[in-house]
């Protein structure tokens, strides 16, 4: 009995209740108590240092979640301003290419309706009064082309009027080749100089003529529709 109560008089000796040590003898209702209440004592000091513990832990891994957003953050608000840039350089490009286009259909617009207007006065040149002086060079480069010795020359009813037998016998003498008049034509202004069988044709009428220019004029018009000089 004596060693069962030496035993268990060193355990309770042996811990630490805040201020108080066990006391020995524990036969009494009083001292029960006071064991009660050291027990409850030295519990409640362990949870509060759990406590203490653990809010200590939860602000350290809040600081670290705080410091990883705001690096996170700033990267997303970098990325975000670097997207920015390029939507902004990629629409002023795209503006700038949209106004060059712009500008090339405006002018394209232009120069297609001076073209259409000089076809459109092409229909009076028959009028001009050296007509007939351009009717005979339009003749000649045409059988020029042609490289032949017999020719029919086919003209517009108004450019028949100038292009008399007379004017066409004198550019056959000229030119050293047999010509004559060839059906009218149903479309167009000038002539076009053909062989008697039609496998062979070159179109001189004014409207053909302009339409070969034109690729060669379109820089000159523009330079001209724009007020430049040079």
């Amino acid at each position: 009995m004596k060693s069962e109560q030496n035993a268990s008089q060193q355990g309770w000796r042996g811990v630490s209740l805040g201020e108080q040590h066990l006391p020995v003898d524990l036969r009494s209702q009083d001292n029960l108590q006071a064991l009660q209440q050291a027990i409850m004592e030295d519990a409640r000091a362990e949870a509060q240092q759990i406590v203490e513990n653990a809010q200590v832990q939860a602000q350290v891994l809040f600081h670290e979640a705080e410091a990883q957003v705001k690096s996170e953050g700033d990267a997303i608000l970098e990325r975000a301003n670097k997207e920015v840039e390029t939507l902004r350089s990629q629409s002023a490009a795209s503006a700038k290419i949209e106004a060059q286009k712009i500008k090339l259909q405006r002018r394209e617009e232009l120069l297609r309706r001076v073209f259409a207007s000089a076809r459109e006065r092409l229909a009076g040149a028959p009028q001009w009064p050296d007509y007939e002086q351009i009717v005979r060079l339009l003749v000649k480069d045409a059988a020029e082309h042609m490289d032949t010795d017999n020719a029919l020359v086919r003209s517009d009813p108004e450019t028949r009027k100038v292009l008399t037998n007379e004017v066409l016998a004198d550019l056959a003498r000229e030119l050293g080749i047999y010509l004559r008049a060839g059906d009218p034509l149903k479309r167009g202004t000038g002539v076009i100089v053909e062989t008697p069988d039609g496998h062979r044709r070159y179109d001189n009428t004014l409207e053909t003529r302009l339409a070969r220019m034109q690729n060669s004029l379109r820089t000159t018009v523009y330079r001209i529709l724009s007020g430049e000089t040079a």
